[in-house]
């Protein structure tokens, strides 16, 4: 039986496989295209047009592109403070899928984000207003803290890019799914998904 990185066997999942209810997920880089908001801003306003998205190629950037760290954070901090002014894009497929999956059961969002408002304000521009109610969003302010709130939504399964969140899901019985991108490409050997219409296939929205 193949294992992953820790040394536990890994789970695979059929196409609808999962229950709805069962599902989370994780908000910048699964939903929400962050990254190249990133990149469009750090070029636009900052001056630094060397690099793309797909270079990228670390979740802590400074150790893959050329920009500053303050640069950095301060470009983080405008998007996650203004997430529309900033002109944060849905990733393709994710309000399309997260529509349909709302229309059956809530829709559980947990971010590492400190604030949840301009998630909330994000949402409401992108989503029906009928469907607002049905989704969830949790701000926990740190990525280790998701754990108590997946639990405590009894969710088993969660969606994230980021590989430490994800293998620190495993120790606590809960399955990872790793959104792909250029930052844990190749780095892992975890269930992987590419786009929304890999997550839609895996979900069982009837049950």
């Amino acid at each position: 039986m193949k294992k992953n990185i820790n040394g536990l066997p890994l789970v695979a999942l059929a196409k609808g496989s999962i229950d709805l209810n069962e599902i989370g997920f994780d908000f910048d880089g699964v939903i929400a295209d962050t990254a190249a908001t990133f990149v469009k801003i750090a070029a636009a306003k900052y001056g630094y047009n060397s690099f793309s998205k797909e270079d990228i190629t670390n979740f802590e950037l400074e150790d893959c592109i050329d920009v500053p760290g303050e640069i950095v954070e301060r470009i983080f901090t405008e998007i996650l403070q203004d997430s529309l002014g900033t002109g944060l894009q849905p990733i393709n497929g994710a309000v399309e899928t997260l529509s349909l999956f709302a229309h059956y059961s809530k829709v559980t969002i947990i971010t590492a984000r400190p604030i949840a408002q301009p998630v909330h304000d994000w949402i409401e521009t992108y989503f029906d207003k009928p469907l607002l109610d049905k989704i969830q969003v949790i701000a926990t302010g740190d990525h280790d803290d998701k754990i108590r709130h997946i639990h405590a939504n009894k969710i088993k399964y969660f969606i994230d890019d980021r590989l430490a969140t994800c293998n620190s899901l495993i120790k606590e019985n809960i399955i990872p799914i790793v959104f792909q991108q250029p930052w844990n490409e190749g780095q892992h050997n975890l269930t992987m998904v590419s786009d929304w219409n890999d997550i839609s296939s895996m979900v069982n929205i009837h049950r």
